[in-house]
């Protein structure tokens, strides 16, 4: 087992084990039902569904993203009906183990739960070997998770903008490049990238087969970047910047930082400088 990523067959092997609990995050950013949908016609045995919208994010308003953190309470309190507490391993998948998996994943970390792995593959791997799928909705004895919240892996834009003037943290962009240079904007109000940002396109951690790279692979990849470093990661909205957090965790970066409003928050200032390639 890898330190943030299992396979099928671990799951398979462990579908049963009191202490593992599987967890459904697929979605669809243009079609906001296909998730629970899916959920619906099928999903692994004994998983719970958290909707990335609804569970996952909370309210968007003018300002903080399109995806700002979930209300901290019912959050906590949905993962404590799904049955999980400190003694538990979650294991959460989507449709191909892509970025809304890897926002469970984060905010999981983010609540002091470091029990947590995805799973490599997600849906379609195990759809495709030919494994279990129920949907039976699990019934089970609910637990008391505790938070503690893990305040150094978030950043806001004052952080951002202090990191800026000081020029001690790496800006990581985790979007496509085209949106990244600016050649296109198909969601936010402004096209480019925050000042000295680098782009580091979440989809180049995965393979060909849509599985994670190795972490030689990782480790090749990040190499010209210094460990030592503190590093931003941001995305369009706070999603997909958490699959290049989790791909430089497995490459051995210590400090890295999710800025969860990102360039959906950025990009909703009128003051704010941009860069374009």
């Amino acid at each position: 087992m890898r330190n943030n990523i299992v396979t099928c067959d671990w799951v398979f092997e462990h579908l049963n084990d009191s202490d593992v609990r599987i967890i459904d995050t697929r979605f669809d950013l243009s079609n906001p039902l296909y998730g629970i949908n899916e959920y619906i016609q099928g999903h692994i045995p004994g998983a719970f569904y958290f909707d990335l919208d609804k569970d996952l994010s909370s309210t968007s308003l003018k300002h903080g993203g399109r995806h700002p953190l979930p209300n901290i309470e019912p959050f906590v309190q949905k993962l404590s009906c799904a049955g999980i507490d400190e003694t538990v391993k979650v294991v959460v998948y989507d449709e191909d183990g892509g970025m809304y998996s890897a926002r469970f994943w984060w905010l999981l970390k983010y609540l002091g739960h470091d029990n947590i792995y995805i799973l490599d593959g997600g849906f379609k791997e195990w759809r495709e070997r030919g494994c279990l799928i129920s949907q039976d909705v699990p019934l089970i004895q609910p637990k008391e998770f505790r938070s503690n919240i893990q305040t150094h892996m978030l950043v806001h834009i004052e952080n951002v903008k202090e990191k800026m003037v000081r020029n001690d943290a790496v800006l990581l962009d985790a979007r496509a490049y085209e949106r990244f240079a600016g050649h296109v904007e198909p969601i936010d109000k402004k096209a480019g990238h925050i000042p000295g940002a680098q782009n580091a396109f979440w989809k180049n951690n995965y393979r060909e087969d849509g599985k994670w790279k190795t972490i030689e692979e990782l480790h090749t990849q990040y190499e010209s970047l210094d460990r030592e470093l503190q590093y931003i990661v941001y995305c369009g909205s706070g999603v997909s910047a958490c699959p290049t957090i989790v791909a430089l965790k497995e490459a051995g970066f210590k400090n890295v930082q999710l800025y969860v409003g990102s360039w959906s928050d950025w990009s909703s200032y009128d003051g704010n400088p941009i860069e374009t390639k």
